[in-house]
């Protein structure tokens, strides 16, 4: 358990830079696309109906009512869907392809989070935090990507002789990240399915007043 809070620690240590430039691009794509949304309201029309029509919109409403289960809905999308399939998977075979997705990724999350009602206004409230913890569970794995990626080009840069041993302790890189950023996306999904199922009710009425 120590390990695993110690060793991610000591890689974003000493990945300092790209650690951050990471975290600038990853938070600086996501306002950028909820600015976007905002500015034109059809573009944050089109995600809500991207959502829609992929069955997202209908698998959250089926779970919603079920805390637990609507958590580990959404630990299992963030996972699978985004961290795994969109981030670490492509970053495996194309070096930096993840980092390249994701930047798309993280502007049409932007987009459909956009709060073009005053109901939405008051759910940006509690997750923004959300926003934040997640997005920083995505770029732990964005960083992975890029010391997997920068093994495959510059196996020096891991102190390797070959292009083989420096994937292979990109990969352990990867996966030490992996593993904290998994821890990430746990609270995440918990303050997710907490704030808007029992804590999102309450701000609407009180802030905006009951609906009707």
């Amino acid at each position: 358990m120590t390990a695993l809070v110690h060793r991610p620690l000591q890689i974003v240590r000493d990945e300092r830079r790209p650690f951050l430039a990471l975290n600038a691009v990853a938070f600086g794509l996501v306002l950028l696309g909820l600015v976007l949304g905002l500015a034109v309201p059809s573009l944050h029309q089109s995600q809500v109906a991207t959502l829609d029509q992929t069955g997202q919109t209908d698998l959250v409403l089926r779970v919603f009512r079920t805390p637990w289960l609507f958590a580990l809905t959404i630990l299992g999308v963030n996972t699978l869907t985004v961290g795994a399939a969109l981030i670490v998977l492509p970053s495996m075979v194309v070096p930096f392809l993840g980092i390249v997705l994701f930047g798309w990724k993280a502007l049409t999350i932007g987009m459909a989070l956009a709060p073009t009602s005053p109901t939405l206004w008051v759910a940006f409230i509690p997750h923004s935090l959300t926003v934040v913890v997640e997005f920083e569970a995505y770029v732990l794995l964005l960083l992975g990507a890029w010391v997997l990626g920068r093994s495959w080009l510059r196996p020096a840069s891991l102190g390797a002789t070959s292009r083989r041993r420096a994937y292979l302790l990109g990969l352990q890189r990867l996966g030490w990240l992996s593993a904290a950023s998994f821890v990430l996306l746990v609270v995440g999904a918990v303050w997710e399915a907490y704030s808007l199922t029992q804590l999102l009710p309450w701000l609407v009425h009180t802030l905006v007043g009951p609906t009707r």
